[in-house]
């Protein structure tokens, strides 16, 4: 994505250096299939409980929910913490979808490691800046804001905050389907003028994607830092928390996107070179995957869990 204003006549995406695949009804109709199976499947109790409290608890070496936080520095800390610890909850999966594009390289480890940062560092400006403004406006207004409710659920009734969710979650979904759809050359490529003259714009507008995260996050550790930003009145106490909240998100993402360029960046590179169509199925179906999630898990099967639709099915441990 870092040479865009070269890319080949039959690129039909700048997520995709290369062409449409030929059966892309079957990649779309498998990739839609994914994303619901991963709504069946995905237990927010598991997630959330079991691996981000786990995480955090060990990380903090204290009850993350129980113990207050106490001044900025603890703030601070907890922020960074409870991103890494959220980085497997159901917000997340979409950033996932980003990783395709990113691997590959050059032919030395030198290469392929620069290859993976610069992208990146893209990505993380495009969060870091959504992720500093909601920040400020939560450090000023946040006690007003549909997030800092502490109710619990009631069944057959939606929280402001839960409306909040699935609409930001909503539209985060809808974009990265629409964007796998672009990868596919099956709609526009909304990014097919812009990227001639800013070759990273693409990744920035993913960055956004995750730094609004948290506009929607109803993840109790982050419902924590919220309420703790709003209650500062501090808007650069907001910001500077949310930031490190979505630095810690993309902290896994980081790591292992840097591993795979680096242990199989070049194997991974002849592989796409041998057939280009094989990047950009493996971009496409990712961003669909995440994306039909994304819409099923926050905008259906949400409302079956509130008791408002009839019925979404669901495994027996969710």
């Amino acid at each position: 994505m870092t040479d865009l204003e070269n890319r080949p006549a039959e690129q039909v995406s700048t997520f995709s250096p290369g062409p449409p695949p030929r059966r892309r009804t079957r990649v779309i109709v498998f990739s839609a299939i994914a994303g619901f199976l991963l709504t069946v499947v995905w237990s927010a109790t598991f997630v959330d409980s079991a691996i981000g409290d786990t995480v955090a608890n060990t990380v903090l070496g204290h009850d993350a929910k129980e113990t207050a936080i106490t001044g900025v520095a603890s703030g601070i800390l907890f922020a960074f913490v409870s991103g890494f610890a959220g980085t497997f909850t159901a917000c997340n999966i979409a950033v996932f979808g980003t990783m395709a594009p990113m691997v590959g390289g050059g032919d030395e480890p030198r290469q392929r490691m620069a290859a993976a940062v610069r992208p990146l560092l893209w990505l993380a400006a495009g969060m870091v800046v959504v992720s500093a403004i909601y920040g400020a406006v939560v450090g000023l207004v946040g006690t007003d804001m549909p997030q800092f409710d502490t109710a619990e659920s009631v069944p057959g009734e939606l929280s402001g905050r839960m409306i909040q969710a699935m609409v930001v979650f909503g539209l985060i979904g809808l974009a990265m389907t629409y964007l796998g759809l672009a990868a596919l050359g099956v709609v526009r490529d909304p990014f097919a003028r812009l990227s001639v003259r800013f070759p990273n714009a693409p990744l920035v507008f993913f960055g956004v994607l995750v730094g609004a995260f948290l506009i929607g996050r109803p993840f109790p550790l982050f419902r924590k830092l919220f309420r703790d930003a709003a209650e500062s009145g501090n808007p650069f106490y907001g910001a500077g928390a949310f930031v490190l909240q979505s630095i810690g998100n993309i902290i896994v993402l980081a790591v292992l996107v840097l591993l795979v360029n680096l242990v199989a960046g070049k194997r991974l590179r002849q592989w796409f070179a041998a057939e280009p169509r094989r990047l950009t199925v493996l971009t496409g179906s990712a961003l669909l995957v995440a994306g039909v999630f994304t819409v099923l898990y926050w905008d259906v099967r949400l409302l079956a869990m509130r008791d408002i639709l009839a019925w979404y099915p669901v495994a027996p441990w969710v």
